[in-house]
């Protein structure tokens, strides 16, 4: 029999959240996370050559470590094409590095805008939508970088219902703290409005008995349906480096962009190599040099 040829053998090849923990070069540590998102938006800006970035718990997690902190790192890559960033944060005292960081970049032509908003984020995004600025043409990308249940459901239908059909949903990295999700469901005895709003049902305690691969799947089959993302994928990031290397969190990457997918897996690998030039990566993906300059 004659060998079956591909239909589409110049297709990018996608990965499942176990098929990525087999066949990564290394393991994406969670002192990493912030690197990902970063490296995952110099390259798709390549493409858009403007966005908005809305960061929904943006304070530095460990403010020792300036290379664990997207906001910052975000706003500072090359080239910037990034326009308008909307920095959440629910402490007050904790927004102050927003503050500084806002108030410490360089001018930049054209004039970039930076929003500080202190507050419970599934409050502030109400605001965000309705400013005018995230219209159905433009770029936008949310960083979701919660602990355990801060996001609530229903502010994931927001983002992903603000822009009319036919357009490009807001894109989503999404982080499900899958190493304790479990245990931390338990302790919802009382205030279990919580779960409930992070899950948007009531039946958020069949999560319990689920191991991160099934968690995570439950969580990308729902960005599919009732979300309605075209591109959904997983990758896992693990306990940090010199740990026993367990299986951490996920990051849920929900985009309609079909080059999204390729983009991200190429920052999952690359994440802690060098970065490319401009003139190597605009080579690279297609673009021509003089448009990233």
């Amino acid at each position: 029999m004659a060998k079956q040829t591909e239909l589409f053998p110049a297709a990018p090849k996608h990965l499942s959240p176990m098929k990525m923990k087999r066949e990564a070069e290394h393991k994406v540590w969670t002192e990493n996370k912030a690197q990902l998102i970063a490296r995952y938006l110099r390259y798709f800006v390549f493409i858009t050559k403007h966005g908005a970035y809305i960061d929904g718990f943006a304070a530095p997690k460990d403010p020792s470590n300036p290379q664990s902190w997207a906001a910052k790192l975000v706003v500072e890559s090359e080239p910037k094409f990034l326009r308008q960033f909307f920095w959440c944060e629910l402490a007050l005292e904790r927004a102050k590095y927003l503050e500084e960081l806002a108030a410490s970049q360089p001018p930049v032509k054209p004039a970039r805008r930076y929003e500080v908003l202190v507050g419970d984020f599934n409050k502030s995004i109400d605001q965000i939508l309705a400013s005018g600025v995230i219209t159905d043409k433009t770029a936008t990308f949310c960083l979701l970088d919660q602990f355990m249940c801060e996001c609530e459901w229903a502010t994931l239908e927001k983002l992903a219902k603000h822009k009319s059909a036919g357009n490009n949903k807001i894109e989503l990295f999404y982080f499900l703290g899958v190493g304790w999700m479990s245990r931390g469901l338990s302790g919802f005895t009382k205030n279990v409005e919580i779960p409930q709003k992070w899950w948007g049902r009531d039946d958020w305690r069949s999560l319990q008995s689920l191991g991160p691969t099934k968690l995570t799947l439950k969580f990308e089959e729902r960005f599919r349906k009732d979300l309605g993302y075209r591109n959904v994928y997983s990758f896992p990031i693990y306990e940090h480096e010199g740990s026993s290397g367990k299986h951490m969190f996920t990051m849920i990457h929900a985009s309609d962009h079909d080059e999204a997918p390729r983009l991200m897996q190429r920052a999952y690998r690359n994440v802690m190599k060098p970065l490319e030039d401009v003139e190597q990566l605009a080579l690279e993906l297609g673009v021509k040099p003089a448009a990233v300059v």
